[in-house]
C-alpha cells in the first residue's frame, strides 16, 4: 500500500511539474515570440494579443476574462469534464504571463541586437547592422514561436490537462451541430487568426500565424507521443508458419492471425496483423520475399499504440 502511495505520488509530481514548465513556455512564447510581432495562433491568448495591441491592456486580463466564463459555460452545458488540472493550467498561465508583461513587457527576442545591449524593436537605442545577434525576422520568430508553444502545449497534454479556451467553443459547437471537432477547432482558430488582418491589414500576419500553427501542431505530437514512428502491418500470406516463425524469433514481436476469404477466388487465406517499429519493419520487408514471394504486404502508419510492449495503457 505505501508502495502504491509512494508511485501515485511521484506520478502526480512529475505531472505538475510538466503542467507548471508548459505553462510557463506558454506564457514564454506569447509574450517574447507571439505578440511583438502581433501574431494570433488561435485560442484566448491569439485573440487577446490582438486585443492587446489595439486597445492597451495586459494580454492576461483580457485572456482570463475569456477563460474562466468559458470553462464556466463549458462546465455547464458539457459537463465536469475538464478536471483540476485544466484549471490549474488556466490559472498558471495567466499568472506567468502576467508575470512576463509586468517584466519584460512586449519587447521581442528576435530583434535588433537584444543580447547587443539595444533597447529592442521599440525602444530608443539602434545597433549596426554589423553588432547585431538577432534581426527583425518574421520567419525565424515564427519557427522559434511555434517550437515553444508545442513544447509549452505538448508538457500541458502530457500532464493530464487539456488546453479549454476556444477549445471549448469547439466542443460546444461539435455537441450541437455533430460537425467533427477537429474541423471546428481549425474553424474557430482560423476566424482568430484572421483577425490578425481585420486589425492590421496586412496579410502576412494570418500567414505566418498559420504557419506557427502547423509547426506548433508537429510539436505536439512529438512531446506527446515520442520520437518512436510505428507501422501496422496486414499480411497475407501462404507461408503463414514461416512468416510468422519470423516475427515471434527473430524480431521478438507477437501479432494476430485472421482467417479470410479471397475476394477474386473465393479460397481461404490467412492474413497476418502486426505492429512493428520502423527497423523491424525494414527487416521484415526485406525478409517476406525470401518467406513468401507471392505474398501481399499493406502497410498503413499508426499514430499511438498501447498496451504490452507498447505505451501503457492509461490509467483512470
Amino acid at each position: 500500500m505505501n508502495k502504491i502511495l509512494k508511485d501515485f505520488s511521484k506520478d502526480q509530481v512529475w505531472a505538475y511539474f510538466l503542467l507548471v514548465l508548459g505553462s510557463f513556455l506558454f506564457a514564454v512564447g506569447d509574450v517574447m515570440f507571439v505578440n511583438p510581432y502581433l501574431l494570433a495562433p488561435g485560442g484566448t491568448y491569439g485573440l487577446s494579443n490582438v486585443l492587446n495591441t489595439v486597445w492597451p491592456w495586459k494580454i492576461s486580463y483580457y485572456a482570463i476574462c475569456m477563460d474562466i466564463p468559458l470553462l464556466l459555460i463549458g462546465t455547464w452545458i458539457l459537463g465536469p469534464r475538464f478536471g483540476v488540472k485544466t484549471v490549474v493550467s488556466t490559472i498558471l498561465i495567466f499568472f506567468f504571463t502576467w508575470l512576463l508583461e509586468t517584466t519584460w513587457g512586449y519587447n521581442p527576442v528576435i530583434h535588433e541586437g537584444i543580447l547587443s545591449g539595444s533597447e529592442g524593436i521599440h525602444g530608443l537605442v539602434q545597433i549596426p547592422h554589423s553588432e547585431q545577434f538577432f534581426r527583425p525576422d518574421y520567419f525565424l520568430n515564427t519557427v522559434v514561436g511555434g517550437v515553444i508553444y508545442g513544447v509549452a502545449i505538448g508538457l500541458i497534454f502530457k500532464s493530464g490537462a487539456t488546453s479549454g479556451g476556444s477549445d471549448i467553443i469547439s466542443m460546444i459547437l461539435h455537441k450541437y451541430t455533430k460537425i467533427s471537432l477537429g474541423t471546428l477547432v481549425l474553424v474557430v482558430d482560423s476566424c482568430i487568426t484572421l483577425t490578425t488582418l481585420i486589425a492590421f491589414k496586412q496579410i502576412r500576419l494570418p500567414i505566418y500565424s498559420i504557419i506557427l500553427i502547423a509547426i506548433e501542431s508537429k510539436i505536439i505530437d512529438l512531446i506527446v507521443d515520442g520520437l518512436k514512428s510505428y507501422k501496422t502491418a496486414f499480411i497475407v500470406t501462404d507461408k503463414v508458419d514461416e512468416v510468422r516463425d519470423y516475427i515471434l524469433h527473430d524480431l521478438k514481436r507477437g501479432g494476430t492471425i485472421f482467417a479470410g476469404t479471397g475476394l477474386y477466388q473465393g479460397a481461404e487465406r490467412q492474413m497476418i496483423y502486426v505492429t512493428l517499429d520502423r527497423t523491424d519493419l525494414v527487416k521484415l520487408k526485406s525478409n517476406l520475399r525470401r518467406l513468401d514471394p507471392s505474398s501481399f504486404v499493406n502497410v498503413i502508419e499508426s499514430s499511438e499504440i498501447m498496451g504490452l510492449g507498447f505505451k501503457a495503457l492509461p490509467e483512470e
